[in-house]
């Protein structure tokens, strides 16, 4: 989840990237190794809005979609797909409004959730006799939720990542995209240097944030912008989520930052009662909100190991 803010803010926690005056962070050699693996790109059109995804891995594998959560883009996959390429035939979408996709009039959850059909149709996922797996983070995995309820019968499974559920006596916070303006940078290294994560938080994997924040960016006369569309957020609904929880049609895991604050330990227990108890809860240790981020290579085992796991097991029922 990301949001380019407009205040000003000197903070060193919420502007991290500002340090380096538009400069690379120094990165390790895993990464350099996962994002010289470069995918092939492709543009579909879903219901007249170009949409833009990534794909790697051999089309003749099980397929595996990921979901990037809120405001953000395909590209936050980009050093996590190349570890799962080996076993899957791998897709990262824009959502429309986001990215390198096209922008629609008007956006709804189910308009989200047909794009990931169409993306994995386009990819080949549907081809086989092994459905596909989606994998959503945040924002994504409340769109994920609504596929799995939907088209659940479509799919081998779900993976929702750090998206709270929230019991009905919690009250949600508002998006905080929904008034912020369009705002040029005059240069890059002004735009990275107002990149910051909501919730904000500590990332010490700069060259993470660098990586993202760059690929936010879209060059414009006078400077640069966001990628994304400011008014998808204009009378949208995410809907009843925990409803969708409970109406998924697929097997279904849950992972949550242990130290994220959009999903403590206590709201994990509430989806995780909401499934009737028979579905996975993973913890990744050190992580916020922003898992692939904190701690990406935990991240990748945690969910090579879910998905091992998910083809040699059965689903047990839930209890309803």
């Amino acid at each position: 989840m990301i949001a380019a803010l407009s205040q000003p803010d000197t903070s060193e926690l919420e502007t991290p990237l500002a340090r380096f005056e538009g400069a690379e962070p120094a990165a390790p050699r895993w990464f350099a190794e996962a994002v010289a693996c470069r995918p092939e790109e492709k543009v579909i059109s879903v219901e007249g809005t170009p949409i833009h995804y990534l794909r790697w891995g051999d089309r003749a594998r099980p397929g595996l979609l990921l979901v990037h959560g809120n405001a953000a883009h395909a590209h936050w996959w980009s050093f996590i797909a190349p570890f799962l390429s080996r076993d899957y035939n791998i897709a990262a979408l824009d959502l429309s409004g986001m990215g390198d996709s096209g922008w629609r009039e008007s956006y709804t959850m189910e308009l989200f959730a047909r794009e990931e059909l169409a993306v994995c149709d386009d990819a080949g996922m549907f081809a086989l006799a092994e459905p596909p797996i989606i994998v959503g983070h945040s924002f994504g995995g409340f769109v994920t939720l609504l596929t799995g309820a939907l088209y659940g019968e479509r799919l081998k499974g779900t993976v929702i990542v750090d998206s709270p559920v929230t019991p009905p006596e919690r009250k949600r916070e508002k998006s905080p995209l929904r008034a912020h303006a369009r705002n040029v940078y005059p240069t890059l290294a002004a735009a990275l240097a107002r990149f910051r994560l909501l919730p904000p938080q500590v990332c010490e994997n700069l060259f993470l944030l660098d990586w993202v924040a760059r690929r936010s960016l879209r060059p414009v006369d006078g400077g640069y912008v966001w990628k994304f569309d400011p008014a998808i957020w204009h009378d949208f609904s995410i809907g009843d989520t925990a409803a969708r929880l409970k109406a998924t049609r697929c097997r279904i895991a849950l992972f949550r930052g242990e130290q994220s604050i959009l999903m403590p330990a206590e709201i994990g227990e509430y989806m995780f009662n909401l499934l009737g108890r028979a579905a996975p809860v993973v913890d990744i240790p050190q992580a916020q909100h922003h898992l692939m981020l904190d701690q990406p290579l935990a991240f990748v085992a945690a969910l090579r190991a879910l998905l091992a796991d998910w083809d040699h097991s059965q689903p047990r029922r839930r209890a309803l």
